[in-house]
């Protein structure tokens, strides 16, 4: 497997021309790209600087406040090295495009994560397969070459705590592999499934995490939350802290992709302040997260967005959270689910406008109409009876989101 990625490494910087490279880096540093791949990695995490570090869970393994992926493109993950970027989420992506040569060389450094789905359809109408998923994690030590994951991790969650409760298959799979030295420790990530139409009994991330804590076998959960906060899971990770339970954001910059679009909006902004920047800021500063998910495409938008990392919130970058805060709940949804068993249609509200985000924040057209495609209900399904917009926190108004993402996706 190191041979394998030895080549995969060596091809990539052969093919790296400097015009290419252009592309991937952006503007990176303002000047004419003059050097190799390897020196524009190393401007940026010199840009960057280390990333600080947090304990995590039970185990109170130190790990970088803003975490890796194994989608990471592969120019930002280097510099993620280099700035001390230690845990991978979602490392079994490395079975297709071959774990990076620096971390298989320093495997000890690293925390890599095996993210595991359902299995017999999507995370509504699967369920839980002890086989499969023991399975498919020794399938993936092996593929990867990693020689064992740090981190088992349910992807998606539970529906309810009553399916926490019955169904160990999951939880049985893990202690099987823990004994083979497979895997070290048992995390999930967690929606919220609140009123959801696709599940029966549907329940809100944050019961269902309080659950998780509760019964105490899980280190760690990962779950959406960005700027503004969310009142119910402020009051999760605060329970999640004094149990010694960790915790990480991903979904984090919501709305900012389609806010970076409108100049106004921007032009209004305090001088001097990048959105994403500030948001890391305060992601790392002002909340009780231990760690946090931040995507990004280049080394342009890793520059930006994690140089912002564990420094505090300047008067400026609280206004502009503030404007961030304001215009998102205007225009992007918090994917609460409060809304959707109001809905007499059985509109997959929180689905649709997640599926939006992908589209209109992160650009993936093709993944947010693939994945709306195959939704039973769509929003033109909606009567515009405005339930939903009662139930909702942010007042969000929610039949013209529907429509509007319905004219884009279908």
């Amino acid at each position: 497997m190191a041979n394998k990625n030895s080549i995969k490494r060596r091809k990539f910087l052969q093919l790296s021309s400097t015009a290419f490279l252009a592309g991937l880096a952006g503007t990176l540093t303002g000047k004419p790209l003059q050097q190799e791949g390897l020196s524009l990695v190393e401007e940026a995490a010199r840009q960057v600087g280390k990333l600080p570090r947090r304990k995590l869970g039970y185990s109170q393994r130190d790990i970088s406040v803003i975490i890796g992926s194994g989608d990471l493109a592969t120019l930002p993950t280097e510099a993620g090295i280099l700035c001390g970027m230690n845990y991978w989420h979602k490392a079994n992506g490395w079975m297709r495009e071959g774990t990076p040569e620096s971390i298989l060389k320093n495997r000890e450094a690293h925390y890599c994560q095996v993210t595991v789905d359902r299995v017999g359809g999507n995370h509504y109408e699967g369920h839980f397969d002890e086989e499969e998923h023991y399975r498919y994690v020794k399938q993936a030590v092996k593929e990867t070459g990693l020689g064992y994951f740090d981190d088992m991790q349910l992807h998606y969650g539970y529906h309810n705590v009553a399916e926490l409760k019955s169904d160990r298959s999951f939880i049985r799979a893990f202690e099987r592999l823990k004994k083979e030295g497979l895997v070290k420790h048992l995390c999930l990530s967690q929606h919220s499934y609140d009123g959801s139409p696709r599940v029966e009994n549907g329940e809100s991330a944050a019961k269902v995490l309080t659950a998780v804590v509760e019964d105490g076998l899980y280190e760690h959960a990962q779950f959406m939350y960005s700027y503004g906060g969310d009142p119910e899971m402020d009051e999760f990770m605060d329970f999640a802290r004094s149990r010694n339970f960790g915790t990480i954001a991903m979904k984090t910059a919501r709305g900012i992709g389609r806010m970076r679009e409108d100049k106004s909006f921007m032009d209004s902004l305090p001088e001097g302040v990048a959105p994403h920047n500030a948001l890391a800021r305060w992601l790392t500063t002002e909340t009780k997260l231990d760690a946090v998910v931040m995507r990004v495409r280049n080394l342009d938008e890793f520059v930006e967005s994690y140089s912002g990392a564990g420094k505090k919130l300047s008067m400026q970058d609280a206004l502009a959270i503030e404007m961030l805060t304001t215009e998102a709940n205007r225009t992007a949804c918090r994917l609460c689910g409060k809304c959707q068993s109001q809905c007499p249609q059985g509109i997959p509200i929180t689905d649709i406008l997640r599926f939006e985000r992908y589209g209109m924040d992160d650009h993936d057209w093709e993944k947010a109409s693939s994945l709306y495609a195959g939704l039973p209900t769509k929003g033109d399904a909606c009567i515009s009876c405005r339930n939903c917009v009662l139930a909702c926190p942010i007042n969000l108004q929610i039949p013209e989101k529907l429509a509007k993402a319905h004219m884009l996706l279908a």
